[in-house]
């Protein structure tokens, strides 16, 4: 799915639209430049999902944990200050991979042997200073 041209005042169709199309997918990996907006479009995702909780980039925490307005828990990923792989096992990353709740990855590059075989791929790229074109596209591994 490709959705062109968008921008900051369309994030909620763009997320409703990828929750509709790809929502039975739990694990999701952004991949963008920085500053392209994948929290802004995560920080979207969430709020359809109904989160009430204040929501900012993990960058320092590396995973920010809410709760959807059904009680279920969303699991929000910044890997982007990882050296290896061998930080994002100490933090169990895996068990949160394979936990049947959604997983929204930024700068998931790091840990790509651990995810699971099938996952979203969303591709943010600029456009223009405040419009974005969006790729997505669902992954299967095979084994």
């Amino acid at each position: 799915m490709t959705i062109p041209n968008y921008n900051e005042d369309e994030l909620h169709e763009v997320a409703r639209k990828l929750l509709s199309n790809f929502g039975q997918i739990k694990v999701w990996c952004f991949d963008a430049e920085m500053g392209a907006g994948k929290t802004t479009l995560i920080k979207q995702i969430c709020k359809e999902l109904g989160v009430e909780d204040e929501m900012g980039s993990p960058t320092f925490s590396i995973v920010n944990e809410y709760e959807s307005g059904r009680g279920a828990e969303i699991y929000h990923f910044d890997f982007y200050r990882l050296k290896d792989i061998g930080e994002a096992m100490d933090i169990g990353v895996e068990d949160y991979l394979y936990s049947g709740n959604l997983c929204l990855l930024e700068w998931p590059e790091i840990i790509a042997p651990l995810l699971p075989d099938e996952y979203l791929q969303i591709s943010i790229k600029l456009v223009g200073d405040n419009t974005r074109s969006l790729t997505a596209q669902p992954n299967e591994r095979n084994v």
